[in-house]
């Protein structure tokens, strides 16, 4: 039983703990990052007929044994995730792993396949699901992961933003509907065809195949095409916010993490710099904010030299060890 704990802690720490740092999880991280790149090359490549019917036999060995990885990857992260919490039942944690963003993501990747084995899927939605492997690139990028998160933070701003662009959307369509109708009949025939060039305006695309010819059309589109730059720029503000703040929290933690474990290894800041490079791998920490903490601590040292070398109360110097 004990080996079995073991094995199941060794898996967890190798697939799930994105804290454990080891010669085999760094190749296991690895090795699926090319495989999952090389799927997307391989569907992309495969959608060129004569390249897909000359190599086919290769494509499909390659798409086998990619679903294979892919499942034995999937299944030992629901064995071994039950070793995150230990105080809860295993299938709870389970339970809760396959709910998360993560776990969604990697069944998505494989899922497909087995359908295809029951139901049959035409070979080109076949090859564009395969393309949400890609997704799984998000476990292994901490750019990817913020933005993700980023986005489920903020995901409040973003539906009033939808709701308030799909308002847009109809209201929009329907006056040009009332204003062209007649002038254009074809191109402006009943509400829902003229949501086409609601939505191309309002997000200021303007492809221009279908354009108001009335003179208070022409007022309305110019009118919706300026309430469209306002309208197009506040998901990008709400993006660019949520990015900032959470990129402040995040150097705001690692500098945190770096500073308690420089504390608790004793580390002399200006002598070990080998180990403080080591430190700063370790914790993700950028050089120049490193150099920055480095700096400010330095300035504190000689900040609290500086205010016990006075004596508070007669303003005389008092003698201080200078190797503290």
């Amino acid at each position: 039983m004990s080996t079995f704990l073991s094995l199941r802690r060794w898996v967890y720490l190798n697939l799930h703990d994105d804290n454990y740092r080891s010669v085999i999880s760094t190749c296991i991280n690895y090795f699926l990052i090319v495989l999952i790149v090389a799927n997307v090359g391989a569907v992309i490549l495969e959608s060129v007929q004569p390249l897909y019917k000359t190599y086919k036999f290769w494509f499909n060995h390659f798409e086998n044994i990619s679903i294979v990885v892919f499942t034995i990857e999937y299944l030992l992260r629901i064995w071994s995730v039950a070793e995150q919490d230990q105080s809860r039942s295993p299938w709870a944690m389970r339970w809760q792993w396959m709910k998360s963003g993560g776990a969604i993501i990697d069944l998505l990747a494989i899922l497909p396949a087995f359908l295809n084995f029951f139901v049959h899927i035409d070979l080109r939605v076949l090859r564009i699901l395969r393309l949400l492997r890609l997704l799984k690139l998000t476990r292994y990028f901490v750019s990817l992961q913020i933005l993700l998160r980023v986005i489920q933070r903020e995901r409040g701003s973003f539906q009033a933003v939808i709701f308030i662009l799909v308002i847009m959307i109809v209201m929009t369509a329907s006056g040009i509907y009332i204003v062209e109708n007649k002038a254009q009949p074809e191109a402006f025939s009943s509400i829902p065809k003229s949501m086409w060039w609601a939505v191309v305006t309002l997000t200021t695309v303007g492809y221009g195949d279908v354009t108001p010819v009335t003179t208070v059309g022409k007022f309305l589109g110019a009118l919706i095409t300026i309430l469209g730059v306002g309208i197009a720029a506040l998901p990008a503000g709400i993006l660019a916010s949520g990015l900032a703040n959470e990129l402040n929290q995040r150097n705001q933690r690692l500098e945190l993490e770096f500073r308690q474990l420089l504390h608790q290894q004793g580390l002399n800041i200006l002598t070990d710099q080998d180990e403080l490079e080591k430190l700063r791998q370790r914790v993700g920490l950028p050089q120049e904010q490193m150099n920055d903490v480095i700096i400010q601590l330095i300035r504190e040292r000689e900040a609290l030299h500086d205010t016990h070398s006075v004596c508070p109360h007669c303003g005389k110097g008092i003698s201080l060890n200078k190797d503290q």
